[in-house]
């Protein structure tokens, strides 16, 4: 094993030796962050899959709701005098007029969509830098 004097210098060691220590710390420690952050995305997907599941049940409880609403809106019309047909096509052209409307404002935001041109543009930065080797006053090797 290595030794490690109370002042934190390892004691006569050759090169080679310094090196295979070295080399077998940085390995121990990204094996540790793997494992450490496999652990954390197996507990952030449990949150997660519970997260999912309560939007699902809470969409389908939404949903429910809205036909709930939509014949009692039906029912409303048809207590106002408007024919018991005539009130249920009401509500469904009040939803089809509210389905346009969504998807025309989904339609332009969709437009308004760049993709990833801001992360192509500092993964091209941080690959100059890379090239320069951190120092802003060299010009990049290749461009």
């Amino acid at each position: 094993m290595t030794e490690v004097r109370s002042d934190g210098q390892l004691e006569d060691k050759s090169l080679g030796e310094l090196v295979a220590i070295a080399t077998g710390s940085v390995s121990r420690l990204v094996k540790s962050e793997i494992e450490l952050a496999k652990l954390e995305l197996k507990d952030d997907a449990k949150k997660a899959a519970l997260g999912s599941t309560l939007f699902a049940v809470a969409g389908l409880i939404g949903g429910i709701v809205v036909i709930l609403l939509s014949i009692a809106a039906a029912y409303g019309l048809m207590t106002a005098g408007i024919w018991n047909w005539a009130a249920f096509l009401i509500v469904a052209g009040a939803y089809v007029v509210l389905a346009a409307i969504l998807i025309g404002i989904g339609l332009w935001r969709m437009k308004k969509m760049t993709g990833v041109s801001r992360t192509r543009r500092t993964m091209k930065d941080d690959i100059a830098m890379l090239r320069r080797g951190g120092d802003e006053s060299k010009p990049a090797l290749t461009e």
